[in-house]
């Protein structure tokens, strides 16, 4: 068993897995479109978007799509746990590119190098280092 997030965007979904991939979090590996593979279109509006994705990269998975009705991203996280500090940082720093910081990277209580964001297209991460230098 493996648990994968599903991002639904309106109509960015291919510029935030383009981001991510500039991130340096991984790549698309399928990419399929609406109006194309003989589905139908829920309005002309979203031709062309991402009707369905696929993310990749060293320890991520995620799949994503633009939908028309998609509400807005609240209530979930994307956690990422590092080993490095220095890649923390470096990994923070990119995707909060734009986006807000609401808790910024420092030493926790509980011993970990952590801190939380919300990048430009309304995805938040958190990104935990175990790392205690």
């Amino acid at each position: 068993m493996l648990l994968a997030n599903y991002l639904f965007f309106t109509s960015q979904c291919e510029q935030a897995l383009a981001f991510y991939t500039t991130c340096g979090l991984g790549r698309i590996t399928v990419l399929m479109r609406h109006g194309s593979h003989g589905v139908p279109l829920a309005c002309e509006a979203m031709r062309g978007k991402v009707l369905h994705a696929r993310f990749e990269g060293p320890g991520i998975l995620f799949f994503a799509s633009d939908n028309h009705d998609a509400e807005q991203m609240r209530g979930s996280a994307h956690m990422l746990i590092l080993q490095d500090r220095d890649e923390t940082r470096s990994l923070f720093g990119a995707l909060a590119e734009a986006g807000k910081v609401t808790t910024p990277l420092a030493d926790q209580p509980w011993g970990s190098y952590y801190g939380k964001l919300t990048d430009q297209f309304g995805v938040q991460w958190m990104l935990d280092c175990v790392n205690r230098e």
